[in-house]
């Protein structure tokens, strides 16, 4: 017979399952069921080949949010005949991880069983904590599953990173997750419109999580009825995103199509870092360097325009300094490119550093093409470039 206090965990959880967000109940229980992964996840794929066949080693799962990488290690949770151990790295600690792996050696030696670790959010272990899990891993003792949404080939430990698998989720098509958040909506007797679905698809970002919770709030906004109106309420409440990967990666696309004179993608990658909530004194600074770094003196009045938006963006702030920006952006995309500036300095900062040096010279005047100091000016100093 269940003790009582068998019985009141029992009842708590199923209060909790009860209460959990609509993303959390709708949780992939089968690989087929795992949205916009079909490379990963597809009849025949590497992964689900290798969780069929219960023959997984230590692997890394990298991936944006909302794409299913905890859906993944879960899955695998009840396909695998090892034990399956669950790490936070958001709380477990160094002594967490010595105790999991002392319990994996005592299982392995008195059950014959192995174990798989699952950390989530690996990029959060220090490097003494995965430092800990190395040598288990690389004796076999433990497989690991980390999951994590930042590059692992700066945030994992190289010599745990290279001896695990790295399978790469991508964002969620925008078809794919229509068809979630159709099933979704069935599956709540939530009544929503195709025009509503698609909306909050094609906003989600590739992130399916974001998706169901737009959905979830778009029918408690609506009583349970979603249109158009609902969803684009919801998804006003569902903050944008970058991780640290993304805002190098559209920082370092922003700047290539100014450098590219093109006006139109150089405006969407400013409005994706506007809408995600980048700082934009960062975008500020970016415009400014880039006036003179890639622009110069083929245009002189790019660096005025790129520093007369950062002033404005310090008076008015945003949303009204959007358009100060978008200025700038438009300006500096157009203006002629010359990197003549950004070369003179380096030659002149290399002529430093390799000793060219002396007193001042007494005079300015000079003969072109000569330095005041004795030696022939680089072609790059020269105003004729």
């Amino acid at each position: 017979m269940a003790s009582e206090r068998d019985l009141f965990s029992a009842g708590v959880d199923d209060l909790l399952a009860r209460r959990a967000p609509l993303a959390e109940r709708l949780r992939p229980r089968s690989l087929d069921e795992v949205t916009g992964q079909e490379h990963l996840c597809g009849e025949g794929a590497p992964l689900r080949r290798l969780i069929e066949a219960d023959t997984v080693g230590s692997i890394i799962l990298w991936g944006p949010p909302g794409t299913g990488k905890t859906s993944i290690a879960g899955i695998l949770a009840t396909r695998t005949a090892r034990e399956f151990v669950r790490l936070s790295a958001v709380t477990a600690g160094v002594k967490d991880v010595r105790e999991t792996i002392e319990g994996a050696r005592s299982r392995l030696a008195f059950e014959g069983r192995g174990t798989v670790v699952f950390v989530d959010e690996i990029h959060r272990f220090t490097t003494v904590q995965q430092d800990a899990l190395l040598h288990a891993v690389e004796t076999g003792v433990v497989s690991l599953v980390g999951a994590t949404t930042e590059n692992p080939a700066f945030s994992v430990n190289p010599a745990l990173r290279s001896r695990s698998s790295v399978f790469a989720l991508r964002p969620v098509g925008e078809e794919a997750l229509s068809r979630l958040l159709r099933r979704a909506a069935e599956s709540e007797g939530i009544d929503a419109d195709e025009e509503a679905l698609h909306l909050i698809a094609r906003r989600g970002t590739g992130d399916a999580r974001l998706c169901i919770g737009a959905l979830e709030t778009a029918a408690a906004i609506g009583a349970g009825r979603v249109g158009v109106a609902e969803a684009a309420r919801a998804l006003d409440t569902a903050a944008s995103r970058l991780g640290r990967d993304d805002h190098y990666d559209i920082a370092s696309a922003f700047i290539k199509s100014m450098r590219a004179g093109e006006v139109d993608t150089s405006l969407h990658w400013l409005a994706r870092l506007i809408e995600s909530g980048e700082d934009p004194r960062f975008v500020a600074r970016r415009l400014i360097i880039f006036a003179s770094e890639d622009i110069g003196m083929a245009d002189p009045g790019a660096l005025t325009t790129a520093v007369a938006a950062a002033e404005a963006l310090d008076r008015v702030g945003l949303p009204e300094a959007s358009h100060n920006l978008a200025h700038a952006v438009i300006h500096l995309a157009k203006a002629p490119k010359s990197r003549a500036v950004a070369d003179a300095l380096s030659a002149a900062l290399a002529d430093v550093r390799e000793g060219r040096t002396g007193a001042a010279p007494p005079t300015t005047a000079t003969a072109p093409g000569h330095h005041p100091l004795g030696f022939e000016v680089p072609r790059h100093y020269r105003e004729d470039r």
